[in-house]
């Protein structure tokens, strides 16, 4: 389980580790979360709750677009994909997310 400052900092950057997930290929809700806590090794943990009103809302902004598919077991799940939008605003977040964490670094190091 993620810790509260984890969790904190999760919250804030959900829609970057949406956007990247995607980037890689369409999935489902589900396989969005178990693919970003795959890749971080399991220190990210997506939590439901947060993760399908994000993509409601990243569907409504035009970043990403939805359509109802079948999974690897055979149910019916929506898949969500990235727009070139989407490509657009994840190039632009990523690039100020490593601003961002270059700063923060600087700070962290000051004497």
């Amino acid at each position: 389980m993620a810790s509260r400052n984890q969790t904190d900092a999760l919250r804030g950057s959900l829609d970057l580790l949406i956007l990247k997930t995607l980037s890689l290929e369409p999935m489902h809700g589900w396989g969005i979360s178990q693919r970003v806590q795959q890749i971080s090794r399991g220190v990210l943990e997506v939590n439901q709750g947060s993760l399908y009103p994000a993509l409601q809302r990243l569907e409504k902004e035009g970043v990403i677009a939805s359509d109802w598919g079948t999974t690897e077991n055979n149910r019916r799940a929506r898949y969500y994909e990235i727009t070139p939008a989407g490509r657009r605003v994840l190039g632009a977040e990523v690039e100020s997310w490593r601003r961002f964490a270059a700063a923060l670094d600087l700070v962290l190091e000051s004497a």
